[in-house]
């Protein structure tokens, strides 16, 4: 029984599990938008895409195609509003972390202590 606790105590599962009920959640705010979408797209051209009923040569493409519609919606809405802005951040953290000088290593510490004590030496 203290294996199994562990094994569900563990950060990752744990993170995996908030990670999969934030995903519910915003599958609903996609849904939403899904449908502010569609109903925007009834208004321009009369009538909300479906292709259901979408069947030729009796092959139920229909249900395949409004599916592939919606795949689409939601696909755009998830990289405009989380792939590109964490891109977005994470190349202005990266460039932050470039900008931060570096120390010396210990080869270029060595070299310096050589170059001083040979000056000394010189003199």
């Amino acid at each position: 029984m203290k294996e199994f606790k562990e094994f569900i105590m563990r950060g990752n599962l744990v993170e995996l599990a908030v990670a999969f009920i934030m995903g519910a959640a915003f599958s609903k705010v996609v849904d939403s938008f899904t449908n502010i979408f569609l109903s925007l797209i009834s208004l321009i051209f009369g009538k909300e895409p479906n292709f259901d009923a979408f069947q030729p040569f009796g092959l139920p493409l229909g249900e395949f195609l409004t599916a592939v519609t919606s795949f689409l919606i939601v696909s755009a809405v998830l990289f405009f509003l989380v792939v590109k802005p964490m891109n977005e951040l994470n190349r202005r953290v990266s460039k932050g972390k470039e900008e931060k000088e570096l120390p010396p290593t210990d080869n270029q510490l060595l070299t310096e202590i050589r170059d001083i004590l040979s000056e000394k030496a010189s003199k």
